[in-house]
Parts: C-alpha cells; sequence; structure tokens
C-alpha cells in the first residue's frame, strides 16, 4: 500500500461527514484513494518530494458534492443557448430575443431557456402571435424553467407540421386556439419534440427524456460534436465542487457517449445513469435492456443501475396531478401518465430484479400513486433495502408522509425550486395549487421530521446548477404566508443530503461520500468557512478545487 501521499490538503478546516470523525485540519490522497485524514502536522508526516500541497487558507473542505437529480446532456446544449433567466415584460424578452438572433444568424431553430410563465405578466401567457411580433421569419423555440411547457411561434409550428394539432398522447398536449390553430403553446416532451427536432442538434439532448430511445441518422459529425458538447457541460458541472451527478434521463447514446470520453480524456465527475422506462414500454424491457444495461456500465465512474419514470407533469402546465382538483380549474385533477395497475407492475418487476426506481411526481396525487407502488413490490417480493425514490414531491397529502419512512422511500427534492426561490415567480403556481395545499409544497422539514430519508440537487438545467446557492434556499427559504411551517433544514442536514446520503442512494457509501481513510478521494476545497458565513452569503463561497477519483478536476 502506498505511503507517500500524491497531494495534500492544508490549513483546512474539514467537514468529513463522517460521524466517527466529524472534523480534520488535513488530507492526504495517495492514488485514487484518501491516505489519511487527520491534524495537519500528522498528514505533513507522509509528504514526499513530489507531493503536491493545496493550501485551503482556512476554507472549508467537504467530500465532493453529489448533485442528485440533473441532466447532463440537455445541460450541456443549454450552455449556447439564449437564457429568459429573470427576464420580465415583452420590451425586455423582444430585446433579448432580437439580440440573439442577431448574433447567430445561422441556427436553423433558436432555443431560448428559462421563460417563466409570467414571463409577460401575471395576467398574460405566451402564445404563436406573440412570438411572431418579436421574430416573425426565424423559427423559434422558448422553454419554459421546467422544461415540461414550450411555445414557438408560428414559422417553426408550421415547419414541424404540427400548426393544426396532432395527437401527441397521454399527459402530453399542442395547445389549440380559438382559430383551430395551434396556439403556439406545447405541453410535455411529445408535443415539444417536433420543433426541438429542427435544430442544431436535431434535439438528440432530448431523446433520454422524451422517449428513453436511440437517435436515427448519427453523423460521425453529429457524435463528434456531442462529445465535445458533454465535456464542456461535464467541465461545467466539476468547476462548481460536484464529484457525482445521478442522471434523470437516459438512452443508450448517452452512455455510449460518456463510455467514450471516459475511455480517452478521463470523466470529470462520476455518472450514475437510468434506463428511461416510458409507458409505452413493455415491462419485459427491464429484464431484456435495463438489467444488461446495468452489466454493461457497472463501474465506480459510470454506471447505469436504476430505473427512471414520470408519473406526471408540472403544475404550471396544468399536467401535475393531484389528489384534489386544482384550485384554479374545478373538475380537474390531471391525468397520471401510468395506471396505477401498469406502475404497480413495473415497480415489483423492477425490484425483482434489483433495480432501484426513482419517479418523477408533482401532485400529491402522483405521488400517492408511486407509494401505492412501491408497496405492492414489498407485497410481491418481500421486503429489501431498495432505496426506491420519488423525485420533487412538490406537494404531498398528510395521509401519506408518513409513509415514506414506514416504506423506505427516500424524498429527492430540488431546494431551488419554490416560488418565490432562485428567482422564480409566485404565479400561477400558488393559485394553481390553492392556499389550502401551501402547508405541504416543498415540505422537505416535514418529511425529514417524519423519518424521510432526503437528497438534494438542483434539476439542472430546469434550475442553476451551483451547489452553494442550493444549500442556501434549503436553508433560508421563507414561508409564503405567516403561520405556514417553516421548512428550514440545518447546515448538517443539508450537507448530508448533498454528500453523505447520495453516496448511499446509490449504493456507495462503502467507499465515497464521506472523507475517512481508504474512501475514493472526491473532494471539493471552498473559499470560505461555510460555518462561520450567514447562509444568505452561501454563494459567495466558490469551490476553489474539485477532486474527483483523485485527480484535480478544477482549479480556480
Amino acid at each position: 500500500m502506498q505511503t507517500t501521499a500524491d497531494l495534500i490538503i492544508t490549513n483546512a478546516r474539514v467537514l468529513t461527514m463522517d460521524a466517527a470523525r466529524p472534523r480534520a485540519d488535513a488530507i492526504a490522497i495517495a492514488g485514487n484513494r484518501i491516505l489519511a485524514v487527520g491534524a495537519e502536522a500528522d498528514i505533513r508526516a507522509s509528504s514526499g518530494p513530489a507531493t503536491r500541497v493545496i493550501d485551503a487558507r482556512g476554507g472549508t473542505v467537504l467530500p465532493g458534492f453529489n448533485e442528485s437529480h440533473m441532466h447532463i446532456f440537455p445541460g450541456s446544449v443549454e450552455l449556447s443557448e439564449l437564457s429568459l433567466y429573470k427576464v420580465k415584460g415583452y420590451e425586455a424578452l423582444e430585446r433579448a430575443i432580437r439580440g440573439f438572433a442577431a448574433q447567430y444568424p445561422e441556427r436553423r431553430l433558436l432555443i431560448a431557456q428559462h421563460a417563466d410563465y409570467s414571463v409577460l405578466s401575471d395576467d398574460e401567457r405566451v402564445t404563436r402571435h406573440v412570438l411572431d411580433r418579436i421574430l416573425p421569419d426565424r423559427p423559434l423555440l422558448i422553454v419554459a424553467p421546467d422544461h415540461h411547457t414550450a411555445w414557438a411561434n408560428t414559422i417553426a409550428l408550421r415547419k414541424a407540421g404540427i400548426i393544426e394539432g396532432r395527437d401527441v398522447g397521454v399527459g402530453n398536449e399542442i395547445v389549440m386556439g380559438d382559430d383551430g390553430l395551434a396556439s403556439g403553446e406545447l405541453r410535455e416532451s411529445n408535443a415539444i419534440r417536433p420543433v426541438a427536432a429542427l435544430g442544431e442538434t436535431g434535439g438528440r439532448e432530448m431523446l433520454g427524456i422524451g422517449t428513453g430511445g436511440e437517435p436515427e441518422n448519427v453523423t460521425a459529425e453529429d457524435r463528434a460534436s456531442d462529445i465535445a458538447v458533454l465535456k464542456k457541460g461535464l467541465a461545467y458541472v466539476a468547476s462548481l465542487g460536484i464529484t457525482s451527478l445521478q442522471n434523470m434521463d437516459g438512452n443508450h447514446y448517452q452512455l455510449e457517449l460518456l463510455s467514450e470520453i471516459e475511455k480517452t480524456d478521463g470523466l470529470p465527475v462520476r455518472v450514475r445513469m437510468p434506463y428511461h422506462m416510458k409507458n409505452f414500454m413493455p415491462v419485459s424491457d427491464l429484464a431484456e435492456k435495463a438489467a444488461k444495461w446495468r452489466d454493461e456500465f457497472s463501474g465506480d465512474r459510470l454506471r447505469c443501475d436504476f430505473v427512471k419514470m414520470f408519473m406526471d407533469g408540472v403544475t404550471e402546465g396544468e399536467t401535475a396531478v393531484f389528489v384534489d382538483d386544482y384550485a384554479h380549474k374545478p373538475g380537474w385533477k390531471g391525468e397520471p401518465l401510468f395506471s396505477q395497475e401498469h406502475f404497480d407492475a413495473i415497480a415489483v418487476e423492477a425490484d425483482r430484479l434489483g433495480l432501484p426506481v426513482a419517479v418523477h411526481a408533482i401532485g400529491d396525487g402522483a405521488v400517492r400513486m408511486v407509494l401505492n407502488g412501491y408497496e405492492a413490490a414489498i407485497r410481491a417480493n418481500g421486503r429489501r433495502d431498495s432505496r426506491n425514490r420519488i423525485e420533487h414531491i412538490e406537494v404531498v397529502h398528510p395521509d401519506d408522509i408518513p409513509r415514506f419512512a414506514a416504506l423506505g422511500t427516500v424524498a429527492s427534492m430540488q431546494p431551488t425550486h419554490p416560488p418565490g426561490s432562485a428567482g422564480l415567480p409566485l404565479e400561477p403556481y400558488l393559485g394553481f395549487i390553492g392556499e389550502a395545499r401551501w402547508p405541504l409544497a416543498f415540505a422537505w422539514k416535514t418529511l425529514v421530521d417524519a423519518g424521510t430519508t432526503i437528497v438534494f440537487g438542483t434539476d439542472w438545467p430546469v434550475s442553476p446548477l451551483d451547489p452553494m446557492s442550493c444549500i442556501r434556499d434549503a436553508m433560508t427559504r421563507t414561508p409564503w404566508r405567516q403561520g405556514d411551517p417553516d421548512q428550514r433544514l440545518s447546515l448538517a442536514e443539508t450537507l448530508a443530503a448533498y454528500t453523505s446520503t447520495g453516496a448511499w442512494l446509490e449504493f456507495m457509501e462503502d467507499r465515497k461520500g464521506i472523507l475517512k481513510e481508504g474512501y475514493l478521494a472526491d473532494v471539493v476545497v471552498l473559499s470560505g468557512d461555510i460555518e462561520a458565513t450567514a447562509a444568505d452569503d452561501f454563494p459567495a463561497i466558490r469551490p476553489v478545487t474539485t477532486i474527483c477519483d483523485g485527480r484535480v478536476t478544477h482549479q480556480a
């Protein structure tokens, strides 16, 4: 065993996330493992002539952040698209889009991201006519922050062949106008995809979300371009102190690209990918494809070992599923993407195969259906250490809160998502769910206090990826009205949700997620002391060094 360190980090405030030894002054790394954690004098004794020394200058050192819910391919592509983050009002929207159009005259489709549902005003919804006034002669698609709704101008709708509408399946909709033509609003991936396919990538980056299928007619040039885009995205992820990402969309094409990067340059971040199970796929695909992908991609740096599903859409698009009616739309609860019987069959079979399941469920009705399915798996197969999870849980019914702990279901939540956080407007969300549901919306502390295991992420590119901003949001959230529950978590709870618990969720708690001798060397060095900084000021603390698998993947 190597006894001389390749790299040591000194002058640090080390938070190890290891209950047996929660604090230290320095760390030594040899190869891709942590050689020692302890007092600085002891760590320096492990150095040799070639040892690299990083002075943390009193900053906090943590296990590398584990982003529990994100989308690497779409996020990587969006780094070069227009961001409408915090753009408000017609004039600002027009200025941003026309400026972007002038900058990129060669693009076949102009795509703008992060357009709030209330980008025009709290009362006016975007239509193709509004976008035609801004840009009538070039295809344009603007996408909501949640990526479940988009709006296109007339020329884009015509080129995509959907100006007269089309059946796009359960839970998806091309919204039609009073004139019998598409209004421009597109709800969910089946409706958005025909327009997105007009773009430079042909929409390849969205197939892992939309269909779980593979792109057709990919040229060598396309493939090289996609790899370059992913490398840029992965470097960005590493620059934020992230050493592990859990992707929430997937297809074999993405796995192939990531595997090629790993074999050539080496992945700068550990990647966990899912098999994306859609409602049109036979249950037999779990054994015939998902289990085989798990065997094919099973390394510590790239693995495909769980199943991702969508039970509903989003509240603002009226595609989330609730137990009771939408507050603004009596008689409408939303339409689930799977029947209870269908989902139960998938949950049972995935559990039988030892495949954990992660399900997008926004409304309390969707959350309940997923919990029912996990309960059915326990009845069918017996209780096991499944580590199944539910993504988002924007609203939970009070009757279902204790079921999370009882069923061993993990809450995977995003502190950047509550309206009022991360620059998001309050409406139309608050009006759509109604005041009666406010106390049980984004209720992460309520769930934790009931014994639920929780992990955090951002859902990037839905929300900004920076973990420090997300940690701030988890600790500073303000109730929407006086008397509603305080959902803030402590620093210790929040850091665990971003490090050690994420590793546990991946079944990798025996080798990462804490800073301990013999564990994988995944480390982030921060520019300041997080414990001595007010939570509101966390975003000013930056990752100065990221180390993944013993390799420095980011150095400020």
